[in-house]
């Protein structure tokens, strides 16, 4: 067999297993698709993500629907969005071990306290934005709607933007994970991130008044979990050894 026959068959075995973990992987979030479909049901699902709005609007006050389909559609949506949520550990155990072979043994051994943190924390982070953020923000702005104005949100807006939130807090609440992987990994170090201590601070308002509507509540709510985050990455990855030291640990210790 020659070389190239060789670099054939091992390409063709890296799509055969990317295939393999990509079914896997969807079809966990389908079977709890279809679990949560079957009970509690879309539509309940959809009134619970939709509780935070509607606590916030006057008495009697519901929300809309302008499309055809859009009752059916949208509970289908956010039903799908949380199947991805619950199945979130098993898509990224696939997508570790799709990778996992071409990785040390002590880079193999950061496989499940990566996915238990990266997803307890993006939880943790779309807990924040659903009890906090949103009963806070609502608040806020059904507190300046002029009294001649019934307020009356359309659900697949109300859908986009709920999506648009939670992908932010669950993305900021992942920085200590990206801060330990940076100095675990010895791309930077733990002192020349506190250096940049300003640049994050100044780029987490940037990005939060760029994802948040366009007021200041959301927009600090954002910024400053993203920042004490940053700080508490740094305090964790102090603490470790990169990922060198444990290689030379591991080969010392065989």
């Amino acid at each position: 067999m020659t070389t190239e026959d060789s670099s054939a068959d091992t390409f063709v075995s890296h799509l055969i297993e990317l295939r393999t973990r990509l079914i896997r992987a969807v079809g966990a979030i389908l079977v709890v698709f279809i679990a949560l479909f079957l009970y509690p049901g879309a539509s309940a699902i959809y009134d619970a993500l939709a509780q935070p709005m509607l606590a916030s609007l006057p008495t009697g006050t519901n929300m809309i629907a302008t499309g055809v389909i859009t009752p059916f559609m949208v509970p289908i949506k956010v039903t799908l969005l949380a199947a991805f949520v619950i199945a979130l550990p098993v898509v990224l155990y696939q997508a570790w071990a799709f990778v996992a072979p071409g990785l040390y043994k002590h880079e193999q051994r950061l496989a499940l306290p990566l996915i238990l943190s990266s997803t307890l924390l993006f939880l943790l982070g779309m807990a924040f934005c659903y009890f906090v953020v949103f009963k806070t923000v609502f608040e806020f702005i059904a507190g300046f709607s002029p009294e001649s104005v019934t307020p009356a949100p359309d659900i697949e807006a109300y859908v986009s933007f709920v999506i648009t939130m939670f992908m932010a807090f669950g993305l900021t609440f992942e920085v200590p994970i990206a801060v330990v992987l940076l100095v675990k990994t010895g791309i930077t170090t733990v002192d020349k991130l506190r250096s940049a201590r300003g640049y994050v601070i100044v780029g987490a308002f940037v990005i939060a008044a760029i994802v948040t509507p366009p007021d200041v509540i959301s927009q600090f709510m954002l910024a400053v979990p993203l920042c004490l985050l940053f700080e508490v990455g740094l305090l964790v990855a102090s603490r470790m050894k990169p990922l060198s030291a444990d290689a030379e640990n591991a080969e010392a210790t065989e």
